[in-house]
């Protein structure tokens, strides 16, 4: 009878930024309904809250409900099974954003670009850059070839590969603007799942960084200066957009989002700030535009919409590398349904 390795991933309740934790739980094979490993063969687990910042000592009980497993591609009979935190009576855990999310029809859908810095530990700078001083100027390391400009792409391809087996969606993966940053982007129909996909391939890229003592970055604003930060860029659609056909139902969307700038920056990210100043391919993190091919707007009308005659999709460039990609979903989620509403 097979042993099967479960790795539990679940948000820590660290502020500004969540931190991921995880731990093994061994099962028998035996126990599995069908031929592979499904959420309802997952067993609720618990874990000590008061050492990640989620319980007091004296009630220390938190649960981990699993909401999505895949084959964990560098273990032998292991899996990968995103959670949710509850409380010990049952209900969402504060720091559960996931269940803040209002899409049980999974009519939205989401793809996240998600840009990251491979940092040095000894230097304490990003992959690329000289122990003392700076490298060239940026403009030659994005999606760039050859030793001089492309920095740790044997931790990238790695990634890539790990990601693909585990059956997670990735569209693609990219040198970025500043040395030693990267990109993928993941997509999925359905915001908790694009979610799903967004933690367990980060888990991913921390555990693969670990082997080459690399670090991950995740700030938004690595290196102060004339550099790019990083984002988390959210193309996001639904029925409306994908099938209105409608130009004033596009814009009608992007005037919403106008309102709801607070509520919006409050969940995109900690020290965002640094990275939306108005340059760098940024709008200032206090205003609000949306323009066609517009990559210094707050939300983007990608040209493939328009050419398809205002059938598409969406892009909010505010989202920080950092920001919790639930959160950033239940915000344009419900800014989206009251457009919607009030139109």
């Amino acid at each position: 009878m097979a042993k099967l390795k479960l790795e539990y991933i679940w948000l820590d309740g660290y502020a500004p930024t969540q931190s991921m934790r995880s731990k093994t739980k061994v099962i028998d094979s035996s126990k599995l309904k069908g031929d592979t490993l499904a959420v309802g063969d997952c067993p609720m687990w618990s874990f000590d809250g008061s050492s990640t910042q989620q319980a007091p000592g004296n009630s220390s009980d938190c649960l981990l409900k699993p909401v999505f497993t895949c084959p964990d591609p560098a273990r032998k009979n292991g899996y990968l099974v995103m959670c949710e935190v509850l409380s010990a009576d049952g209900t969402a855990h504060p720091s559960n954003g996931r269940a803040t999310i209002n899409d049980d029809d999974n009519d939205f859908w989401f793809g996240f670009e998600q840009e990251y810095t491979l940092w040095d530990p000894e230097t304490n700078k990003p992959l690329g850059f000289p122990k003392d001083g700076y490298p060239a100027p940026q403009g030659q390391y994005y999606c760039s070839v050859g030793a001089q400009n492309a920095f740790g792409r044997e931790v990238v391809e790695e990634h890539l590969d790990l990601c693909l087996d585990a059956g997670l969606n990735v569209e693609g993966i990219n040198a970025e603007v500043m040395a030693g940053q990267w990109e993928y982007q993941i997509f999925a129909k359905g915001a908790k799942e694009a979610g799903d996909q967004i933690w367990v391939s980060r888990y991913l890229l921390e555990r693969t960084a670990e082997q080459y003592g690399v670090v991950i970055n995740w700030h938004c604003k690595p290196v102060k200066g004339d550099w790019n930060g990083s984002g988390m860029h959210a193309n996001f659609s639904n029925s409306a957009l994908r099938e209105s056909g409608s130009k004033k139902v596009f814009e009608e969307i992007c005037e919403r989002f106008a309102d709801t700038i607070d509520a919006c920056i409050s969940v995109y990210g900690a020290e965002n700030e640094q990275r939306l100043t108005g340059l760098h391919e940024t709008q200032s993190i206090d205003k609000f535009s949306y323009g066609v091919s517009d990559r210094g707007a707050s939300i983007r009308i990608p040209i493939a919409a328009v050419e398809a005659d205002w059938h598409g999709w969406l892009e909010d460039r505010r989202p920080a590398s950092n920001a919790d990609p639930y959160k950033v979903a239940a915000a344009i989620i419900g800014t989206v349904k009251g457009a919607l509403v009030a139109g």
